[in-house]
Formats: structure tokens, C-alpha cells, sequence
């Protein structure tokens, strides 16, 4: 027999935590599901050296701040021991180990199947797996050269995955920037693509202060789907459009040696990457931090845009009752995808969820 839960959220991330803990607020009952064997894993398992773009004091959660001093900023595996001590001191119930592969709308309902071969009938279902689930590499990757080691971002932990050589890193965003300079300290690296700017303040300096002011502001209450610039880059942000640099900036890259070519790697000659300048670049490695896509197929019917991103209001599926999102790419603001925008999103949709099991248990009829 199937299990039956009134609300499930799979993804114990910052957003699906979140949604939990303003559910649980509003007496709802919810379980959390998690595929990985323990909660804050997602960031875990990201490179080691990974630093958060936001200081500890726009790092908490609903009910509970990071703990660490204000202007400092966080490892990501500290934000996943975060995570973790926040689902225990909020005794959010999370069950771990439990890979959720379809999630199928049914009468009144829906039908979540785990890899365990179990289901969960459950009235509400809401997806916090968070944005880009599936890392994107070219094509054309196939035609490199068999002893090329191949990379992506998300597969990074530390250079000693690198064999000895020289590195191309393709994709001159945050993450292409930031394992390029530390690659650079052990091998000649080449950076492919082009910077679309810098942020006008150094993290860690006394000129990002104001900036750990502002900026919040910004991606909170300026970049949002209610104004008209937030509407115009909303599309670019949901496609995983590159982003100026923050931390490491171009002077930092050159002084290490990294050579910065905004050249795009287009495709292979003679098993070497090959660049749309014609130069074709003599590597033993390649780093691809070349982004993500989306991947939404797994939950029926989820209605989808035309890249993949669904088609909601604030986390909302119109359409489809009882189906939500949390933790997407410009949900409602450009924090939505950020820690700093995980709280406000979750509420409303937890707002949302409150109302709707209201209005169902009012028109429900009386079985006398």
C-alpha cells in the first residue's frame, strides 16, 4: 500500500527547508525527501574551496541565523553543516537517502514513486531540487582527445583530480573564474569566454560593506518580477545568463598567470578544443564550467516553457492544484535562487498551500 502524506517537499536544500519550516508554522503536515545520505550534501559536494558570494548575516534561514560574524563568509561546507543543524533545531522531518524519479498528478492528488520502488500518495507536492539540476557540456566534448582529462564544475573538488599539463577552463562566469585561479597556481591555464563585467567592490574589504547593504536590497526588492527590469533580465537569469565577476576579478586572474582570451570553445580539431578565433589549444585538461539545464520532465504534468523552466506564478503551477516550486531561478526575485530569497518564496508558497487546504476542507462535502 502506498504511504500517504498530506504535503511532500523533495529537497531538503535551502528551499525545500524553508517551505518545510513555514508549513509546519501553519500546522501543515509535510515530509521532507532527500536523496543524498545527509542534509546539506548539495553543498558538500561542491569544489573545496568554494566561498559564498553573501556575508553569514544574509546567510540564515527562517527562525535561526548562521552562525558566524557578520562580514565573514561561509565555506560551502559550512553552509551544509548549516543546513543540517537547521533541520534538527527546527525538527523538520527529513527523510534521507530517498530518490524521488516521477511525480504523477492523479485525481484530487499526486503520486510520488521513490527509487526504492515505494510511492507516496500525497495532496500537495512541492519541487525544491533547486535550479540547473543537470550539468550541461557540449556535444562536441565527445571528439576531444580520450587522454584529455574532462571536468565539470560540478564534478571539481581540488586540482588533484588534474593530470600534469596545461588546463583549459571553459566559461568566464563565477565558477569558471574561480577554478581557473586556483589551477593557475599549479598549471598554465587558458580561461574561454567572455566576462560580462565586475561587481565595483572587493569581498572582504572595507568596500563591500556598503555593498552587503544595498545589494540585498537590490536582488530583493528591485530585481523582481513587479518591476519592469526585473521582468526584462528574468529570462536571461532563468537560462543561467553569465553574471559579472564578484570575488575573483580580472587583475586577480592575471596576476596569477591565467591567460584570458574571450574566444569560445566551438568544437575540436585533431582531438585538441578548438576556438571560434581559429586557435586550437594544446591541453591535457579541460574544466567545463559551462552551466546547467533544467530537467523537469520527472514530474507529470509540470506545464514547461520552451527551455525547459516551468510555467508558474511565484512558485505557483497555474493550472495543476496543488503542485508548486521553490528555490527556481528568478521565482519572483533574483534572490529567489540565492539564500538570501529562500524564506520569503517558501512562505508564500507555504501561504498558498495553507489557503488552498483551507478552501478544499470548506467545499469538501459532509459524509453523514
Amino acid at each position: 500500500m502506498s504511504e500517504q502524506v498530506e504535503t511532500v517537499i523533495i529537497g531538503a536544500g535551502q528551499a525545500g527547508l524553508a517551505t518545510a519550516y513555514h508549513l509546519r508554522r501553519r500546522g501543515v503536515p509535510v515530509l521532507v525527501l532527500e536523496g543524498r545520505a545527509r542534509v546539506g550534501d548539495v553543498w558538500r559536494e561542491r569544489y573545496d574551496s568554494l566561498q559564498l558570494f553573501s556575508p553569514a548575516q544574509g546567510d540564515g534561514l527562517p527562525g535561526m541565523a548562521f552562525p558566524a560574524p557578520r562580514g565573514t563568509y561561509p565555506t560551502g561546507a559550512a553552509m551544509g553543516d548549516f543546513l543540517a543543524g537547521y533541520a534538527a533545531a527546527m525538527d523538520l522531518p527529513v527523510r534521507l537517502g530517498v530518490h524521488v524519479e516521477r511525480v504523477l498528478a492523479r485525481q484530487g492528488g499526486f503520486v510520488v514513486i521513490t527509487d526504492d520502488g515505494g510511492s507516496i500518495d500525497a495532496a500537495q507536492v512541492v519541487v525544491a531540487t533547486g535550479a540547473h539540476k543537470r550539468p550541461h557540456v557540449p556535444g562536441f566534448a565527445a571528439d576531444l582527445d580520450p587522454g584529455i582529462v574532462q571536468i565539470h564544475s560540478a564534478g571539481y573538488r581540488n586540482p588533484a583530480q588534474l593530470q600534469d599539463g596545461p588546463v583549459l577552463v571553459v566559461g568566464a562566469s563565477h565558477s569558471g573564474a574561480d577554478l581557473a585561479l586556483e589551477v593557475a597556481a599549479t598549471h598554465r591555464t587558458v580561461l574561454s569566454g567572455r566576462i560580462r563585467g565586475e561587481v565595483p567592490y572587493t569581498l572582504g574589504r572595507p568596500s563591500a560593506r556598503v555593498a552587503n547593504v544595498v545589494v540585498p536590497i537590490v536582488f530583493q526588492h528591485l530585481l523582481t518580477l513587479r518591476t519592469p527590469i526585473g521582468r526584462k533580465i528574468a529570462p536571461a537569469v532563468r537560462r543561467g545568463g553569465a553574471a559579472p565577476l564578484i570575488r575573483v576579478k580580472r587583475r586577480h586572474l592575471a596576476e596569477a598567470g591565467v591567460e584570458l582570451t574571450p574566444a569560445r570553445t566551438v568544437g575540436t580539431r585533431d582531438g585538441l578544443p578548438l576556438l571560434d578565433d581559429g586557435r586550437v589549444l594544446d591541453v591535457r585538461n579541460v574544466l567545463w564550467c559551462t552551466g546547467y539545464r533544467e530537467d523537469f520532465r520527472w514530474v507529470e504534468p509540470a506545464p514547461l516553457d520552451e527551455t525547459g523552466y516551468p510555467c508558474h506564478h511565484r512558485g505557483v503551477v497555474d493550472g495543476v492544484p496543488g503542485l508548486y516550486f521553490a528555490g527556481l531561478p528568478f521565482q519572483f526575485a533574483y534572490a529567489s535562487m540565492l539564500i538570501l530569497g529562500a524564506g520569503r518564496d517558501a512562505e508564500h508558497v507555504a501561504r498558498h498551500i495553507a489557503a488552498h487546504r483551507r478552501t478544499t476542507a470548506e467545499t469538501a462535502p459532509v459524509l453523514r
